[in-house]
């Protein structure tokens, strides 16, 4: 379905650096929102920053995207991270903006070259750190 929306020009940019860790963009999360028919970058967390932080800067009943670079430990010991995209769409959202980011998923998929894990989720349930992490690990 599309929706017109395009990913502007700095998501792309932006992401090269974010994979890279290059400054200014050595962040742990990206969270990107649809805005004037924009996919726009809304908030980046610092490398400081946590799961938890950035599950709590997702809104409570309004859809996002994000990239996230999570920090585990595989299971033979050895520490690793991996940079997921996560779609964000909660029970609690209206409607319209549901079926927008639904719609313009893939414009900003093309945007973000590179991320090979891609998750949904729905409810705070599922933002979990140990409900995402088997999910994630399966690419190791």
């Amino acid at each position: 379905m599309a929706t017109g929306v395009e990913a502007a020009d700095e998501v792309g940019s932006s992401f090269s650096q974010f994979k890279l860790q290059r400054p200014p963009y050595n962040l742990r999360y990206i969270i990107y929102v649809i805005k004037d028919d924009k996919i726009q970058i809304e908030k980046e967390g610092a490398r400081e920053k946590s799961w938890k932080d950035f599950t709590e800067d997702l809104p409570e009943s309004d859809c996002r995207y994000a990239v996230i670079d999570v920090e585990f430990e595989t299971d033979d010991g050895r520490p690793t991270s991996k940079i997921v995209f996560l779609s964000w769409a909660p029970d609690t959202a209206k409607v319209r903006p549901k079926m927008v980011y639904a719609g313009s998923k893939e414009a900003i998929k093309r945007a973000l070259v590179g991320v090979g894990i891609h998750l949904n989720a729905t409810d705070r349930s599922e933002l979990e750190f140990e409900e995402i992490l088997p999910s994630v690990k399966r690419f190791t």
